[in-house]
């Protein structure tokens, strides 16, 4: 499940935006998103027999930096620290607006990674229904705003795991159709008013060409922190915690298959696709949310690419 065949569907995404050497790190090679591989450290290691500390990943912006050393390390990335759990690593999310240089400071090792740019396409797209796009009516707002509090709980609640460390599969076998990034700008009128609308958004995520009813599956383990049927944007949904503050956000399901608190492991079936929400045709999105767990302001959580996460050695 690691290449799919390029369809494009012109699907409605506006609810989909709403809702890895002791040496210096290895940046990934020109034209390639291949992440450098870092083991896990050895257990009950004393300070002096710890490992180096260093640092690589998905060197892209919408990548992650992954910075391994022994538990408890410090990490000082850009401008924030970053505490080394058990397992020893920090996961940091490279937004798709990523400064080019990232310097870190970490036990004897300090280093500059080099961030590689992202060619988003920008187009507009006519004739949107505006009724699926924002909540109108006094029954929309209320069911919009329950479903808000829902997300924030969710977004809030923060699970062991083991983050990116265990690598990921495709959630989907089916072909992908739109692609992280994208910037498009949305013109219509609204069916029920005639009103004129536009907007611009971000496609936060990666959608599939998934027909109703097809099987979605845990791209890595974790634990459900959200399994709701019926969110105002998004439909059908599952928010899924790997751990790290790494967060998968699967939309539009026709089926949830999963109860929250529920631990699913790696390829488990948990849902299938739909077209449920604020969806205008059967598709899957399915998005990856970077949380800086050492801070307990949600603001500064941010979207990063799921199709770079796939690059991600699996590990047993």
């Amino acid at each position: 499940m690691k290449s799919f065949a390029g369809v494009i569907v012109l699907l409605l995404v506006a609810a989909c935006s709403a809702a890895t050497s002791s040496g210096p790190p290895l940046a990934a090679s020109e034209g390639s998103t291949a992440p450098e591989e870092i083991g896990a450290p050895p257990e009950d290691i004393s300070e002096e027999d710890a490992p180096p500390a260093r640092c690589g990943g998905i060197l892209k912006q919408g990548g992650l930096i992954l910075c391994r050393g022994a538990p408890g390390d410090t990490f000082r990335i850009g401008e924030a620290d970053f505490t080394a759990g058990p397992d020893g690593y920090v996961h940091y999310g490279l937004s798709r607006l990523a400064p080019e240089r990232i310097a870190i400071f970490g036990r004897e090792f300090e280093t500059e990674l080099e961030i590689a740019p992202r060619q988003d396409e920008r187009r507009t797209v006519t004739g949107v229904d505006c009724d699926k796009v924002d909540a109108r009516t006094p029954e929309q707002k209320a069911h919009a705003a329950r479903s808000w509090e829902q997300k924030q709980a969710a977004f809030a609640t923060f699970e062991e795991g083991p983050g990116a460390t265990a690598g990921f599969v495709s959630p989907s076998t089916t072909p992908r159709s739109s692609l992280f990034g994208p910037v498009r700008r949305y013109t219509g009128v609204s069916k029920t008013s005639g009103a004129a609308c536009s907007s611009e958004s971000v496609h936060l995520g990666l959608d599939f060409a998934a027909p109703v009813g097809a099987p979605i599956f845990a791209p890595a383990p974790g634990i459900v922190t959200l399994a709701e049927a019926d969110l105002y944007y998004e439909g059908g949904t599952i928010f899924l915690d790997h751990g790290h503050g790494l967060l998968s956000v699967f939309m539009h399901l026709s089926d949830v298959g999963v109860t929250a608190g529920q631990a699913v492991s790696l390829g488990e079936p948990i849902g299938r696709a739909g077209n449920t929400g604020r969806s205008s045709g059967p598709h899957l999105h399915w998005g990856v949310k970077w949380r800086n767990a050492a801070s307990s302001d949600r603001d500064g959580d941010f979207y990063i690419d799921p199709a770079l996460l796939l690059d991600l050695p699996l590990t047993d």
